[in-house]
């Protein structure tokens, strides 16, 4: 009889914004709800962690692969990858918000059956245009499986679930020898050192193609010991084994992107696009539209006479041996991997489970002969690598395995992630700050050893961790200060001086009129100050104002900025009395604006006696007017037009004194 499932945040708002609607799928270390975001009013997914991952001493690293998630997905943007829209923490709920994808996922359509060919290569082609947005940043995803693949309802392919990406230079396991990831798509680099590439995608999406075109894995049934060990020591089977009509072209595709030397495939999933282009052209049109029929599986059983639902009986759990559980490799391989680790989540679709056999198979095969062939694989590679008691103390002792490598990916990673991973492989973690133009604060700029240099494994790696850029503090009252004094405080606090000259007419030169940076203000450390120093008045030529009355000679300077000064004005025959008789500097001179010229005005021609004439002849008059500086004009009685008795001066004007070179007349008769 089917059970339902009460879950306590169906109808309830995290973070007072996303109102969670229905569950849509439930993972080893998530659940995923369609809620609606309020504040937007869009249809988002929703997806929590367990809260319980986050307690005890392995719920800083469940959270902090949760965060990682999102920032992962942040880095990208792209049209076939799921996008995150926000991650936060409500009380004791980790949660991201991502796009909604209406729809189902790959595996969801894998249990139906093979699919066509042409439709396989066009999900192939989609999954690896999203991973190539990945690699162009440096991201691998590390965790390509039907499951993370989803199929919209409008037909759109896009890639999620980006918990397990790293960057290209990053560490890639959690613990020494521990695996994350999917066996049945992992490459065999991963499985021997835990290295990752862009090309370890490739394989992964080699193996994906393969099961879309056969409906199977390479080697289904299989423990995942030995799934293992095949991808790490045999070449994957071609797809036509399987199938045999499938043409060579899609073989050759597969062996390229599945090639057990990592150099040997598609360097990135751009370049795996464009062989998956090339392969469909060379196709005949028929085979695109053919599809395989289902295969046959090997039998599969719980060893449990009740046909429940699985682990625990929770209808929403991944079943062990499906493809949404991150397989267990036994330690005689690998180290298991830790708990809460187990499964990896997909995204707005319904749980999957192990592909079914057709109506008719028969009942699933009991699961204790999984676990017989794990235990036969495990003896085998004990055996093969084996050792007996003395050898495996001198290996733990003395030889190569009383060292370990400084593990990859901690310089560029948060220093708790980093002394984490250290912790998980035994080592002790010592710290030094330092400041970095270019690493975040908190982030590990270098480590020594240097990753994948051997230490002990009970030694220590000193982490030199980041404190942000260098910031100074910017002097404050620099304007106004003279030049010098400004540049040696920039100089004294660290900083770089460039200086801009002005003219200035009422700041002195070299008096700071501006900073390039607010005073008191900080900055970082390779901030280049740049001070606006006044290079005083600008130069001018003087212009030429003799001659010029006074109000026009200041209106002639003050337009060249020049100040206008008056000196004693002085007696001038030459010009007229009020008008400038000379200017210093002179004419053409260069000077500054504001600067100031002095004008001498003309204070007309000097004063003189004039000569008594009175009784003298015309002719001696005037001569004695004309010797003392005057002219003359001489008149007769009554203006003239009486004759006159005698040659007499009888009158003349002006007398006493008069300016020099004026008329002085004088009357005769």
């Amino acid at each position: 009889m089917a059970s339902t499932t009460t879950d306590p945040l169906l109808g309830r708002l995290v973070d007072g914004r996303y109102e969670i609607v229905a569950r849509v799928a439930r993972g080893g270390m998530a659940t995923v709800y369609r809620a609606r975001d309020r504040r937007l009013g869009r249809e988002v997914a929703v997806k929590v962690m367990h809260p319980h991952l986050a307690d005890g001493v392995d719920g800083a690293s469940f959270v902090s692969r949760f965060r990682r998630e999102a920032r992962a997905a942040a880095r990208l943007s792209h049209p076939g990858v799921v996008a995150v829209f926000d991650q936060g923490l409500d009380g004791d709920t980790s949660y991201l918000t991502m796009e909604y994808v209406e729809g189902s996922n790959l595996r969801a359509e894998l249990q139906q059956g093979p699919l066509p060919v042409g439709r396989a290569l066009d999900v192939a082609a989609q999954v690896l245009e999203a991973l190539a947005a990945a690699h162009r940043v440096g991201l691998v995803h590390r965790d390509i499986k039907p499951e993370n693949v989803l199929l919209g309802s409008d037909g759109t392919v896009k890639v999620a679930d980006f918990g397990l990406a790293r960057a290209v230079t990053e560490v890639t396991s959690t613990a020494s020898g521990t695996i994350l990831g999917t066996v049945a798509y992992l490459a065999p680099e991963v499985i021997t050192s835990g290295g990752t590439s862009p090309a370890t995608d490739v394989f992964a999406v080699g193996v994906l193609l393969s099961e879309m075109l056969t409906g199977t894995v390479p080697y289904p049934g299989e423990p995942p010991i030995g799934v293992a060990f095949h991808h790490v020591h045999e070449d994957l089977p071609a797809p036509s084994q399987r199938v045999d009509w499938l043409p060579a072209e899609l073989d050759r595709l597969v062996a390229s992107f599945t090639a057990r030397d990592p150099h040997r495939r598609p360097a990135h999933a751009g370049a795996a696009g464009a062989a998956v282009a090339g392969a469909r052209a060379l196709l005949d049109p028929d085979v695109l539209d053919r599809r395989a029929d289902r295969p046959v599986l090997p039998a599969e059983d719980d060893g449990d006479d009740d046909p429940g639902t699985g682990p625990d009986d929770d209808p929403d759990a991944p079943r062990p041996g499906s493809a949404d559980a991150v397989d267990e490799i036994p330690t005689a391989f690998f180290t298991e991997v830790p708990a809460g680790e187990h499964r990896t989540e997909h995204l707005v679709t319904e749980p999957t489970h192990a592909l079914a056999g057709p109506v008719g198979a028969g009942p699933p095969a009991p699961e204790r002969t999984h676990r017989r062939g794990a235990v036969v694989w495990a003896v085998l590679l004990v055996l093969l690598l084996g050792g007996g008691g003395a050898g495996t103390w001198w290996w733990f002792a003395a030889g190569p395995g009383a060292w370990t490598t400084v593990p990859a990916g901690l310089v560029g990673a948060p220093a708790e992630d980093a002394d984490a991973a250290l912790a998980a492989q035994g080592l002790d973690a010592e710290t030094r700050e330092r400041h970095h133009d270019d690493v975040p604060a908190g982030d590990v700029v270098a480590t020594d050893p240097a990753s994948g240099e051997r230490v002990r494994r009970d030694g220590s790696v000193e982490l030199v961790v980041s404190l942000g850029v260098r910031m100074l503090t910017v002097p404050a009252d620099l304007v106004g200060s003279p030049r010098q004094d400004a540049e040696a405080a920039l100089d004294a606090e660290g900083f770089a001086v460039e200086v801009d000259t002005v003219h200035d007419d009422a700041a002195p030169e070299g008096e700071v009129l501006g900073t390039s940076v607010p005073g008191g203000s900080r900055q970082r450390h390779d901030t280049v100050v740049t001070l606006t120093v006044s290079d005083g008045p600008a130069p001018v030529s003087v212009p030429q104002v003799v001659g010029r009355s006074a109000d026009e000679a200041e209106e002639d300077l003050a337009a060249a900025g020049l100040e206008v000064a008056y000196a004693d004005p002085e007696t001038s025959t030459e010009v007229a009395e009020g008008r400038v008789l000379a200017q210093d500097p002179e004419q053409g001179t260069t000077a500054r604006r504001t600067d100031t010229v002095t004008l001498t005005l003309s204070a007309g021609p000097p004063q003189a006696e004039v000569p008594d004439v009175t009784g003298m002849t015309g002719d001696e008059a005037t001569a004695a007017l004309e010797e003392a500086g005057f002219e003359v004009e001489v008149t007769g009685l009554l203006g003239g037009w009486l004759p006159a008795f005698r040659d007499e001066v009888r009158e003349q004007e002006p007398t006493g004194s008069a300016p020099v070179g004026s008329t002085v007349t004088i009357t005769v008769w």
